[in-house]
């Protein structure tokens, strides 16, 4: 199994382009099931998650083909056709692999009429968001039945109405689910305390560019008027805010400057007021975001919410950079439980960090020192790395399969600002 070897200490300085984002891709990458015409995505990441998302589209009877692309190129660009739906059915062995896979129940829904999807391993209906994609789907008439592990959903007459639904909590996830399955209904539907995210934003401007008529983009409330059908078109994936935040912890942890280019610093606001308090400074240019290391890390106190707030996404990544700051600070996960299992590994390497509950209490040290570490999840995964670029030393990250679903070609992209980091093969 692969490992990453860091031997760590350098300073980071220069530019890193950023790739296409992880999770728009996945979620424009469903829309395909929206039309029998092509659909084009470019600027596509390189990741495991795009790659087994695309088999499981595979399976449903959508053709994909990938474009050429220059060598050293980042991203690529995929075509997708449905022209018939070959089976509504998204198997248990595909889901398993990643939760996402769950976004292919709205759109089947919409375009066949019925779609049947195993629920996501380890997901108990009533207190995961599961429960919300399922109850947004029966707001707009879709019947749902549960039965050994799957999800049944089925539109009377063959085709769903429009309907209102009122999240009440909200879920990313859900939202999407909803609003593809909305775009295809008879009449108009509205999505109350919808999701925000820069990502939702993408797809309701793909959902739009295919013929969707939708309406308070951006905002908790969505308006959507359903039409007869999609057409193809082509679209470029939005720049990953959570890996340009990610790279700009690694600047402040090696006190050095590296240039995001890319990155848009209008979706990632709440990231860059971080490091500013932090005492990083940013610049806006034409070309992207460049964050700067000027004095030590200072201190803050961050809780997780959804956007415009702080993402529960860089969570991991702050908490690594704030065990080398000047003093304590405090993180409350408010989005996920169980989002610290990082931190023993953390621990692994000097960092003090004490768990109570959802609130971390981080203790600034003035060094961490290389270890053998293990991930537990992606961006668990990238904490590590981020702590053995700044540590003494020499670090490996063990479980990297976490890191491909997420980071394209993170070696490559760190070494090319001055990392010393490999990929290294047991055996």
């Amino acid at each position: 199994m692969d490992s990453i070897w860091i031997k760590g200490g350098a300073r980071l300085q220069g530019e890193i382009p950023i790739s296409g984002a992880k999770n728009a891709a996945l979620t424009l990458l469903p829309c395909a099931l929206l039309t029998e015409e092509p659909l084009t995505l470019g600027n596509l990441p390189r990741l495991a998650d795009v790659d087994t998302f695309a088999h499981l589209l595979n399976q449903l009877g959508v053709s994909t083909s990938v474009a050429g692309v220059k060598k050293g190129q980042y991203g690529r660009k995929m075509t997708l056709q449905a022209n018939d739906i070959a089976s509504t059915v998204a198997p248990y062995d595909m889901v398993r692999k990643m939760r996402a896979s769950v976004l292919v129940l709205g759109p089947m829904l919409a375009r066949a009429g019925e779609s049947t999807v195993s629920l996501p391993g380890g997901c108990a209906i009533g207190d995961r968001p599961i429960d919300l994609h399922l109850k947004a789907l029966e707001a707009l008439g879709a019947t749902i039945e549960l039965a050994a592990g799957y999800v049944k959903a089925s539109a009377p007459r063959g085709r769903l109405r429009g309907g209102d639904f009122s999240f009440p909590v909200v879920s990313v996830g859900a939202t999407e689910n909803a609003l593809m399955a909305a775009v295809m209904t008879t009449g108009r539907s509205n999505l109350y305390n919808a999701a925000r995210e820069p990502e939702i934003v993408d797809l309701c401007n793909l959902l739009v560019a295919m013929g969707a008529k939708i309406e308070g983009i951006g905002s908790g409330h969505l308006i959507i008027d359903g039409v007869e059908g999609l057409h193809g078109t082509e679209y470029e994936v939005m720049p990953d805010r959570i890996e340009a935040g990610s790279y700009a912890c690694a600047a402040a942890m090696t006190g050095g400057s590296i240039n995001l280019i890319g990155a848009r610093p209008e979706e990632m606001s709440a990231t860059l007021n971080a490091l500013a308090h932090c005492g990083m400074i940013i610049e806006f240019h034409a070309k992207g975001v460049r964050v700067s290391a000027d004095s030590k890390i200072r201190p803050v106190s961050l809780a997780t919410s959804p956007y415009p707030g702080f993402a529960t996404d860089m969570q991991a990544q702050m908490m690594a950079m704030l065990c080398l700051a000047n003093g304590d600070s405090i993180l409350e996960e408010t989005i996920f439980e169980n989002r610290y299992m990082h931190v023993p590994e953390l621990r692994r390497m000097g960092a003090e960090v004490d768990i109570h509950g959802r609130s971390a209490i981080v203790r600034g040290v003035d060094k961490l020192t290389g270890a053998s570490v293990m991930a537990t999840d992606l961006r668990a995964s990238m904490s590590l790395v981020l702590a053995g670029l700044a540590a003494e030393g020499e670090t490996e990250v063990l479980r990297v399969y976490h890191l491909d679903r997420g980071y394209e070609r993170l070696e490559e992209k760190l070494s090319g600002v001055g990392a010393t980091i490999e990929r290294r093969s047991a055996g």
